[in-house]
């Protein structure tokens, strides 16, 4: 669960770091993605692209991920209100600590990757800057959403409702990685270096959550 994202993630930081053939393709790539008269431009227009980036804001996600952190939370009070176990009580609350630890961890992880990797943006608004590598937003997005779907999944009765979240979930965070990478707010091994890291802390919440709930 957490190794394979983590050589991926390694795979990518080598090849952006050292400018090697992945790299050049990733950057063609999202030279012709962003490109006004592109395939890129029928396929997901400016004012989608943008509205979809957002949804990995800080402003977006965290919100969601609390609501539903403070749903967990509450519910699993009121299952043990009269079980009178502390022990297990104090089980109750590690679901909602350690999906808000895997929120943290982001910034955590992500920023001094950005320092050190120092990558240069795409042609878009924020050419001039660098440090785009890994994305930020995408990284948000990823575990914001995915840890409420973990947290989520013992309470739907019925299989299908939760195969409906996990799709929303995959098809919300392929929609942001595709908006920062159309309104060149990113290259798009960017976006894959922040699911890599994400899918580390996603495999490390859901062993926790495999634990605690068994």
């Amino acid at each position: 669960m957490v190794l394979v994202p983590a050589v991926l993630f390694a795979l990518c930081t080598w090849q952006v770091a050292a400018h090697g053939p992945l790299r050049s393709l990733d950057e063609r790539l999202g030279r012709a993605l962003t490109a006004p008269s592109g395939p890129g431009a029928t396929l997901l227009p400016s004012p989608a692209a943008e509205f979809f980036a957002d949804l990995g804001n800080m402003t977006v996600a965290l919100p969601v991920l609390a609501a539903v952190l403070g749903w967990v939370a509450w519910r699993e009070r009121g299952a043990g209100a009269g079980a009178g176990a502390r022990a297990g009580a104090a089980r109750r609350w590690l679901p909602p600590l350690a999906a808000a630890l895997a929120m943290a961890a982001v910034p955590a992880l992500v920023a001094p990757a950005k320092a050190l990797i120092d990558r240069p943006g795409p042609p878009g608004p924020l050419a001039d800057g660098s440090g785009f590598y890994p994305s930020g937003h995408a990284a948000t997005a990823a575990v914001a959403y995915g840890a409420a779907l973990l947290l989520l999944r013992p309470y739907p009765r019925r299989r299908a409702l939760h195969r409906v979240l996990v799709a929303v979930v995959a098809l919300v965070n392929l929609a942001v990685g595709a908006g920062l990478v159309r309104r060149g707010y990113h290259w798009p091994l960017d976006v894959v270096g922040s699911w890599c890291v994400s899918g580390c802390l996603l495999g490390a919440l859901w062993l926790v959550l495999r634990r605690t709930r068994r």
